[in-house]
């Protein structure tokens, strides 16, 4: 039953991504992509208002059959309201997300009620993964979908699902968006070798060189130096004129290559790059990624703290 019931809702997202086409996000949703159908409580409800008319006609009850119109006539304002707590909805949402593989690809959607109606209760399905959420009238709220990312890759999804069983629960309201989100899904940061700088590998020059990282003593002044570093304290105990100097491991390019991991498997040797491209970051290094078929420039800050992970996220797929 479940395999069945499965084949049918493929075969139901095929036919919607074919009669809708591919969506550019932001959409607003209308009436024609909207589909609805009882849940298992609204078709036990029909069957029990079933039951209700026929004993209300064979008992010729006139309350029974006064009841039981009175809960269909409740059930069909219902379904409208169901239908309409997507009707008009705007859908917007990141289409490109960065994730550690053991960790959780986390997409963010923003939807906008631009009625005077809230809409409660929606919820955004991806895969596996949903989120919930209630937009008030004239206004927009955000919503985190949390995927789970097990394995390093690129996940795309090409179609994701919003939908909702306000008020009562009897009826199942969706709509299918044809949009496209990706997950760069970079592999576990992990690996026992340390950095380049530290540990005595990669090809750039491991000189030292002067920077505002950390103290390294005082030295003699020199024209040009800026003010901020001289050592006004020994100048006022009678001492000649001095400026701290200043040692930069942080400032001193490197490069993080695969090259210079002999001895590690594919997986590993891309945990290691992945450890070592985040902890360069968090010092604040110039660096840059050499992999086979792919090179990552030298460079620092967040997007180029990016690039790299995707560049190891990609490896091979």
């Amino acid at each position: 039953m479940s395999t069945l019931r499965q084949a049918a809702i493929g075969r139901l997202r095929a036919w919607a991504a074919r009669r809708h086409g591919r969506d550019s996000l932001p959409i607003k949703i209308n009436r024609r992509r909207i589909y609805i159908l009882p849940t298992r409580v609204g078709f036990m409800l029909a069957f029990t208002l079933v039951a209700m008319l026929i004993a209300g006609l064979n008992y010729n009850s006139n309350l029974g059959l006064a009841f039981a119109f009175l809960m269909v006539s409740v059930a069909l304002v219902t379904m409208h309201h169901c239908n309409r707590n997507l009707l008009g909805l705007q859908v917007d949402a990141g289409t490109e997300v960065d994730a550690i593989a053991g960790r959780d690809a986390e997409f963010e959607f923003v939807l906008r009620n631009d009625t005077g109606v809230d809409r409660r209760d929606v919820e955004i399905h991806c895969l596996s993964a949903s989120g919930v959420c209630t937009v008030a009238a004239r206004s927009s709220e955000s919503i985190t979908v949390a995927l789970p990312a097990p394995r390093r890759g690129i996940t795309r999804l090409d179609q994701f699902e919003l939908r909702t069983r306000y008020p009562f629960g009897w009826f199942h309201s969706w709509t299918y968006v044809q949009g496209s989100l990706t997950a760069y899904v970079a592999p576990a940061p992990q690996g026992t070798r340390t950095l380049p700088s530290a540990g005595g590998t990669g090809s750039s020059s491991r000189s030292e060189v002067r920077g505002d990282e950390d103290f390294a003593g005082l030295r003699a002044y020199e024209p040009g130096v800026p003010l901020k570093h001289m050592a006004w304290k020994v100048l006022a105990r009678g001492g000649e004129a001095a400026v701290r100097s200043y040692t930069g491991l942080a400032a001193q390019p490197e490069w993080l290559e695969w090259s210079s991991l002999e001895g590690l498997d594919a997986e590993a040797r891309l945990s290691q790059l992945c450890l070592w491209v985040v902890e360069s970051d968090a010092a604040q290094r110039i660096y840059g990624v050499r992999i086979p078929g792919k090179e990552i420039p030298l460079g620092r800050g967040a997007a180029h703290r990016c690039a790299c992970l995707r560049a190891l996220a990609a490896y091979g797929t």
